[in-house]
């Protein structure tokens, strides 16, 4: 890399890991305030067993060099080896990826789930889920990037990854005993959707590995499709409610982000609209009815995130054009990306469904473990029985 691009990459490997604290903000805010901290700490832990796992082996499982069709090396431990500038941004790039994604999950589990566990669990997810899928798709040894899938930042590796595990980790949790009538602390909401929307040009616009004008392309069709997405929760909320909720315009916008994530190399601004549109309608209705399944994804994680990747994904093999990522969608004349990008769903959807609930099932029966917390201390508040700590100190904070 250039001088620029190395500059461009450190500066959207930062704005990747604010998106970290922006995510502690936006789900911390729709919990209860007796769990506000429990559930940012989810989140912000992340920033360190994460960085310290992906520096020693979860870097070279997905990148590690002389690997296979399925799997990284073991050349790479505690990045031996990775040591050109090149090679240092790219791993410390792609660590803020590995930092966020199973944070994603939380929003799920949030308000009952043991804060214990949840640290095994964080180690365990990101070195034998995310790592192994973020080889298939972005390594150049990985089976679905040798198929020519492709997923430019994230639909699959991260959100439909992190949708299918929290469909998962819901189940087997098992449903809140009292979820509550609102959101502790709805500004939170909307201060960490705009940190996450902040940060995620780095996320998609960095993703290109250089400063060019794929960058700038992905920049706007990734304003686009949130600000889309975002008008149309605003327009179906008042239409159902009669009100402008701040909730659903944070939801909406952040449902707009992860579905054009795969999508933002490669399509141009009036495909934004669009996926934005269709991201907008079908993720509302999918929060909207959410009600007649019999599972608890506290925080609407599948809804959101692995819906919004299905449909970026989707749309990337409808919308991609040659003139601005080097790949043809169905609308250029060309069926085999469509076909390679369902192909790529489907696989990283049962590898995060199984891998998951092995994860989880094996953490539940192991003695001193187990996922849920008792019902003493969901009743107490999970910020005194797990930290010792409160967010809100007023009798009046749950």
């Amino acid at each position: 890399m250039d001088s620029g691009s190395i500059s461009w990459m450190l500066i959207c490997s930062a704005l990747v890991l604010l998106m970290t604290p922006g995510l502690a903000f936006f789900y911390g805010g729709l919990v209860r305030g007796k769990n506000l901290l429990s559930t940012v700490m989810y989140s912000f832990i992340s920033l360190g067993l994460v960085s310290i796992v992906w520096v020693l082996w979860g870097y070279t499982i997905a990148f590690g060099e002389g690997g296979n069709d399925y799997f990284g090396s073991f050349k790479n431990l505690a990045l031996n080896g990775v040591d050109t500038p090149d090679a240092q941004v790219f791993a410390i790039f792609q660590m803020m990826f590995a930092i966020i994604t199973p944070a994603l999950i939380t929003g799920a589990f949030c308000e009952r789930f043991k804060f214990k566990t949840y640290l095994i669990f964080l180690v365990l997810w990101v070195t034998l889920v995310y790592a192994p899928i973020a080889h298939w798709v972005w390594s150049e040894d990985g089976w679905l990037f040798k198929r020519g899938a492709l997923d430019f930042a994230g639909g699959a590796v991260v959100h439909i990854n992190a949708g299918m595990a929290a469909i998962i980790a819901a189940i087997l949790v098992g449903k809140r005993r009292n979820p509550g009538l609102e959101p502790n602390n709805i500004p939170f909401v909307i201060l960490g959707a705009s940190m996450l929307w902040f940060g995620w040009f780095g996320f998609n616009a960095g993703s290109g590995l250089a400063a060019n004008g794929q960058a700038v392309n992905a920049f706007l069709v990734t304003n686009t499709s949130a600000a889309m997405a975002m008008m149309v929760w605003v327009i179906l909320g008042v239409y159902h409610g009669g009100k402008v909720s701040g909730v659903g315009a944070a939801t909406g916008a952040i449902a707009g982000l992860a579905t054009i994530t795969p999508a933002s190399g490669f399509v141009d601004v009036q495909a934004a609209l669009i996926i934005g549109l269709i991201s907008g309608i079908l993720t509302f209705y999918a929060v909207y009815f959410k009600g007649k399944v019999n599972m608890d994804d506290a925080l609407d994680v599948f809804a959101v995130h692995g819906l919004g990747g299905i449909i970026g994904i989707i749309g990337t093999g409808f919308f991609a054009k040659e003139a601005i990522g080097g790949a043809k969608g169905i609308f250029e004349g060309s069926s085999t990306l469509f076909i390679e990008n369902l192909i790529m769903i489907i696989a990283t959807s049962i590898y995060s469904l199984v891998a998951t609930f092995i994860i989880l099932k094996i953490l539940d029966i192991i003695p001193g473990l187990g996922l849920r917390s008792s019902e003493s201390e969901e009743d107490l508040g999970l910020d005194s029985s797990d930290h010792g700590e409160r967010a809100y100190v007023s009798d009046g904070a749950d």
